[in-house]
C-alpha cells in the first residue's frame, strides 16, 4: 500500500463519495450530496446507472466464479464499500477466492479495511495506486494473486477517468500480463439512450469534481474488447446481460454499456 496520498478533503466534492451517494450510502459529505443531487436533475437516469452497474458485477462475477471457476480477481476503480463488493459476492460461491483491489482515492483508502474481510480460505488485498501506473498495479497484484492462474480484471466505469486514447494501451498493458483463460469485466457510460442528459452530467461533474470522466460510443468501448472472445450476449447496456429477477425494477436502457471477455 502507498500512504503518500492527500488527506481527505470534506469540502470538495469527490466521485467515490458522489457514486456511494447514488446508491444509497452514507459514506459521504454534504458538498458531495449536493453536487449528487445537482448530477441528478440534468440527468435523473445517473441513480438507475450507479444501481444497475452494481447489479452487473453482481452477475458477472457469480457467472465467473460458478460457471467458468475463477478464484481470482483484480477489481481496478473499485470506489466505496458497499453492498455485494467483489470479495463478498465470489466468496460466498468460493470461500478461497483471492481479490485484490485498485484504488488512488484517499477516501477508499481510509475504508479498505472493510474491503479486507476475506474468507480464512480466501485472501483480499487494497493496493493503493492509479489506473496510469499499470506497473505499480501488476507488481503489487502478484503479491496477493498467482499470476500463472486465470484472473479476471474488474473495470467498472473507471476508464472513463483518462479522457484520451492512452486508455486503451493502459487496459491493454493489464490484459498483456494476464495468462489465457483470464476475463475482463468492463463497462463504462455512453451517450445512446439519453445524450443530452450524459453530455448535461459530464460537464456539471467536470466542473464541480477532481476527477474528469468523458462519455464514450459502444464502438469505443469496443475497442476495449479487441482480441477478445466476447461472451454472450456481448456488449450492451449493462441491465441487459444476462439480467435476472432480482433486477427486474431496474430500467433495460441505462447508458453504461458493458461487457465480459475471455482472453484466448
Amino acid at each position: 500500500m502507498r500512504h503518500d496520498r492527500p488527506l481527505i478533503n470534506s469540502s470538495v466534492p469527490h466521485s467515490a463519495r458522489i457514486w456511494n451517494y447514488w446508491l444509497g450510502g452514507k459514506d459521504c459529505y454534504e458538498i458531495d450530496r449536493q453536487v449528487g443531487d445537482e448530477i441528478r436533475k440534468v440527468n435523473p437516469e445517473i441513480v438507475d446507472i450507479a444501481r444497475a452497474q452494481r447489479a452487473f458485477l453482481r452477475r458477472t462475477v457469480t457467472h465467473l466464479t460458478t460457471e467458468v471457476g475463477i478464484r481470482q480477481f483484480l477489481d481496478v476503480g473499485t470506489g466505496l464499500p458497499t453492498l455485494d463488493n467483489t470479495h463478498e459476492v465470489a466468496q460466498r460461491i468460493a470461500p478461497d477466492a483471492r481479490i485484490v483491489y485498485v484504488d488512488h482515492d484517499p477516501v477508499v483508502l481510509a475504508h479498505a479495511t472493510a474491503l479486507l474481510n476475506s474468507t480464512p480460505e480466501g485472501a483480499t488485498a487494497y493496493v493503493d495506486a492509479d489506473l496510469r501506473d499499470p506497473d505499480v498495479i501488476l507488481r503489487s497484484a502478484a503479491d496477493t494473486l498467482d499470476f500463472e492462474k486465470p484472473i479476471a480484471l474488474v473495470m467498472l466505469g473507471i476508464a472513463a477517468h483518462v479522457p484520451d486514447d492512452g486508455v486503451y494501451g493502459i487496459v491493454g498493458q493489464l490484459l498483456d500480463a494476464l495468462p489465457s483463460g483470464s476475463h475482463l469485466v468492463f463497462c463504462d457510460s455512453t451517450e445512446v439512450f439519453q445524450p443530452e442528459a450524459m453530455r448535461a452530467m459530464i460537464e456539471r461533474w467536470n466542473e464541480a469534481s477532481d476527477n474528469p470522466r468523458t462519455n464514450r460510443t459502444p464502438e469505443q468501448l469496443a475497442r476495449f474488447f479487441d482480441g477478445l472472445d466476447l461472451l454472450d450476449p456481448g456488449l450492451l447496456s449493462v441491465a441487459q446481460w444476462r439480467p435476472e429477477p432480482v433486477d427486474a425494477h431496474l430500467p433495460t436502457e441505462v447508458d453504461s454499456f458493458g461487457a465480459v471477455a475471455r482472453k484466448p
